[in-house]
């Protein structure tokens, strides 16, 4: 099934690893197979791995972008979840975590993404 991006003017997004940045008209991209896409808002620099939940989120993120497997990634993936869910007592957020783990697992890992933003929710409402 195509995927169809929506971009606003000067907008950025990663295809397989390149960035993309759109000109100074919106434009509307049809993607007809399988790529790692991501939006600008769900991309994280190093710099911004500042909180437990975006050390989880960047290991994810770059096994999404990359086109090899980096057992190094996933280690760091382990290490930040385990941490993370061992402070963690919401059950709630612990399926979170359960069903992100199997994401990444799978090599589903824009659905791991996607739950991992999940988790950024509850973090900020608790550092709030």
């Amino acid at each position: 099934m195509p995927l169809k991006i929506s971009l606003k003017p000067g907008e950025k997004f990663v295809l397989n690893g390149a960035v993309i940045e759109n000109g100074d008209r919106r434009a509307n991209l049809v993607l007809k197979n399988k790529a790692a896409v991501l939006r600008e808002k769900d991309i994280l620099q190093e710099g911004d791995v500042t909180t437990p939940v975006r050390r989880i989120y960047f290991p994810i993120m770059m096994m999404y972008l990359s086109d090899r497997k980096d057992d190094s990634l996933y280690d760091e993936f382990v290490l930040r979840m385990n941490e993370f869910m061992g402070v963690v007592s919401d059950p709630g957020v612990l399926s979170i975590c359960v069903s992100v783990s199997r994401d990444v697992m799978a090599g589903e890992h824009y659905k791991a993404l996607m739950g991992c933003r999940k988790l950024m929710t509850y973090e900020a409402e608790r550092l709030a």
